[in-house]
């Protein structure tokens, strides 16, 4: 319920407080005083979209704050699911900038608009001055069936199902466009995967082989080198190694009696042991190092195909080749396979759709069980509304295709005369008998939804006299279950209501006050008069509010 609305700067709102009744709440003013304008500032506190007129201030935010009473509603799930602080008292803001950027509390927690939307949808029903047109919405009245029929847990599902089949379809025709395309290129595919694999690519071979291939290229210039360095360490009697060995045989013995050359001759004993470590793997390298033609003719070969590869693909190193390779294999299994993978998604395909068949037959089966009792009901309460002879029947047609709400379309026929066939009621029924059998539905709706408000606004366009008077009939029993808030220019209506506020201009600015008892009689006599109010109209006005004298 909501209990207080708070209205900043908004179009010609500077500020605007509404203290709510708990029942059936009237809102009247005279055309062009703002009424309209408090309803568009109530939508965007529940989410709706700023259209750019908001600001009355182009220098200060728009604000607008709601504060609702949520007890016994059974919303904690949702502030749960929505990581915000639930609280039986909760504060709805929606705060609106020079710049036309919006944010959105719940709480004082920021919140995204869609969660806003959402909540909003869970406390208020707004039903504006256009809404009748709705009946002529195909969504609407399966909506409306729906809900008289309990199929909120079964639309959900199919719901679900219906759009899993629809991936599922994308998928299937995604994956065939793939199998066509794949079949055009898998020739050229299977020659690149074939080529790549049979090059046997390892990461770092390139750098291996070119390391080789400096050394056998410059192996004779090595060897030589080598071999000079080998004869010169080692020669019989005039190498080094034999001369340093001498020269330390001689310096140890001179250490006996100088000291001095004991410690040269160690210094050179590591001189000799390093030289001779030189000279060991110097020979081994000339073992180990051959000239082979046909081992660089090898190696020559394969970096020309390694060089080759990378070219071709336009990569520069092997593990970059070992990549394209995977690629090109996968999509070749891909391919390979598509066969496969389509037949698993046709056979998902089929399943879902049979489950959503299931589902759709299910749907049509409650919506035809509760067609002849929706009908009747909003039958019975158009009879209160002086509309005795009309006719109204919810017709459902079978579709071919599964759509969006099951397999059929629902269509309200409607006459206003017994004597003439019913008509699809978007087409033949007037302003004011869609506000009658609009009002109709949407009482027997809010029996089921049990929404904590409902906002009409002018529900009762193109009504007047008695009919108003069962409207409001209508409208004040709502009230006993839920809150009700009615802007109406009908004084018959305003007289139902348990708070009545009146809608004004001052000074060019819109405001709202809530009318005491003898307030509340000029106005309504207001309202039957125009503005000269009479004594007859005064006493039409108690009369209508039950103060008679």
């Amino acid at each position: 319920m909501l209990r207080r609305l708070t209205v900043e700067n908004y179009a010609l709102i500077d500020r605007l407080q509404l203290e709510l009744d708990a029942r059936l709440n009237i809102i009247t003013g005279e055309t062009g005083a703002g009424k309209s304008i408090l309803l568009g500032a109530l939508g965007l506190l529940l989410g709706a979209k700023n259209d750019g007129a908001a600001l009355k201030d182009s220098t200060g935010n728009c604000r607008i704050e709601g504060v609702f009473d949520l007890t016994g509603l059974g919303l904690e799930p949702f502030f749960e699911e929505n990581d915000l602080e639930y609280a039986a008292e909760t504060t709805l803001t929606r705060i609106i900038s020079p710049a036309g950027k919006s944010r959105a509390f719940v709480n004082d927690l920021p919140v995204q608009l869609q969660q806003l939307r959402e909540l909003g949808t869970q406390l208020v029903d707004i039903h504006s001055q256009h809404q009748n047109l709705i009946l002529s919405s195909e969504e609407f009245r399966i909506s409306a069936l729906d809900t008289m029929a309990g199929n909120g847990d079964l639309l959900t599902r199919y719901t679900t199902a219906y759009t899993q089949l629809q991936e599922l379809r994308r998928r299937v025709a995604t994956l065939r466009e793939a199998a066509e395309t794949g079949r055009r290129d898998e020739e050229w595919l299977r020659f690149q995967t074939d080529e790549l694999t049979a090059a046997a690519l390892r990461t770092g071979e390139q750098a291996e082989i070119e390391a080789e291939l400096a050394i056998l290229e410059n192996a004779d210039r090595i060897g030589e080198t080598f071999i000079t360095l080998r004869n010169a360490l080692d020669a019989d009697e005039t190498g080094i190694l034999t001369q340093l060995r001498n020269s330390e045989n001689e310096l140890s013995r001179l250490g006996v009696n100088f000291p001095a050359a004991a410690d040269y001759a160690t210094r050179l004993h590591a001189v000799v042991e390093e030289l001779k470590d030189i000279d060991a793997s110097v020979t081994a390298d000339s073992l180990r190092i051959d000239a082979d033609p046909a081992r660089l003719q090898k190696l020559t070969n394969r970096l020309d195909t390694l060089l080759s590869l990378q070219q071709k693909h336009h990569v520069t190193d092997e593990a970059a080749l070992i990549t394209v390779r995977d690629n090109y294999a996968a999509r070749l299994a891909t391919i390979v396979h598509s066969d496969e993978a389509i037949a698993d998604a046709e056979k998902e395909l089929q399943a879902t759709e049979k489950e959503a068949q299931k589902l759709a037959e299910k749907l049509h089966e409650t919506r035809a069980k509760q067609a002849p009792k929706f009908a009747g009901r909003v039958l019975e309460t158009l009879v209160q509304l002086g509309m005795p002879d009309t006719v109204f029947r919810v017709e459902l047609t079978p579709t071919e295709m599964l759509g969006r709400t099951g397999k059929e379309n629902v269509a309200f026929l409607f006459s206003a005369n017994k004597n003439r066939d019913p008509q699809p009621i978007e087409r033949i029924a007037s302003g004011g008998e869609l506000s009658r059998v609009m009002l109709s539905i949407k009482a027997l709706l809010a029996e089921r939804m049990q929404l904590p408000t409902i906002l009409f606004d002018e529900i009762d366009t193109g009504v007047s006299g008695r009919i108003a008077d069962a409207m409001g009939e209508i409208i004040a029993r709502l009230s006993q279950t839920m809150q009700v808030v009615d802007i109406t220019h009908l004084p018959q209506v305003a007289s139902k209501g348990s708070a009545h506020f009146v809608v004004y201009k001052h000074e060019g600015r819109t405001d709202i006050m809530r009318l005491n008892d003898p307030e509340r009689i000029d106005e309504i006599a207001k309202m039957l008069s125009g503005s000269r109010i009479t004594d007859a109209a005064r006493t039409q006005a108690r009369i209508l509010l039950g103060r008679e004298e």
